[in-house]
């Protein structure tokens, strides 16, 4: 297994994942992904892809720096904004080797924390993140009003 950056060429293999990740309307991560190639976003700052032996894109990690993240102490904490594996790969490393490189790539970046967040009633991401480290550092519901 490899773990790289994205490449514009892995453009179809991030948008299948992120379909998965955030089923969204039609085109609208095509759109997102062809920004982040063209340097139009400001996140994720980073991502990551997760290869096989054959080449093919398995997992992805998208990445930013934020200035606040729950239950963390610092002000420039690197943060992972998605984390998918294919469901024919998890549980066999790769979920935890893109955090690996996640945590190198904030180091660099210098960052002493790494945030993530993921559903209230995500069982799954949730025992992902525990078995890799993770400290759960609270809960919460998020709301909005139209004005």
């Amino acid at each position: 297994m490899t773990i790289r950056p994205a490449r514009v060429t892995d453009g179809a293999s991030w948008e299948r994942m992120r379909e998965a990740l955030w089923p969204s309307a039609p085109g609208e991560h095509a759109r997102e992904i062809e920004r982040y190639f063209a340097g139009e976003l400001c996140e994720p700052v980073e991502v990551l892809l997760a290869l096989d032996a054959q080449g093919d894109a398995v997992g992805l990690i998208e990445l930013s720096i934020r200035t606040h993240a729950e239950g963390c102490d610092t002000d420039h904490v690197g943060f992972i904004e998605g984390w998918y594996v294919e469901p024919s790969s998890r549980r066999k490393g790769v979920g935890a080797a893109l955090v690996q490189a996640a945590e190198s790539w904030a180091r660099s970046q210098g960052c002493v924390e790494l945030g993530s967040d993921s559903e209230a009633d995500n069982v799954s991401s949730a025992a992902a993140h525990a078995a890799l480290g993770f400290t759960e550092t609270g809960l919460i519901r998020c709301f909005k009003k139209a004005l």
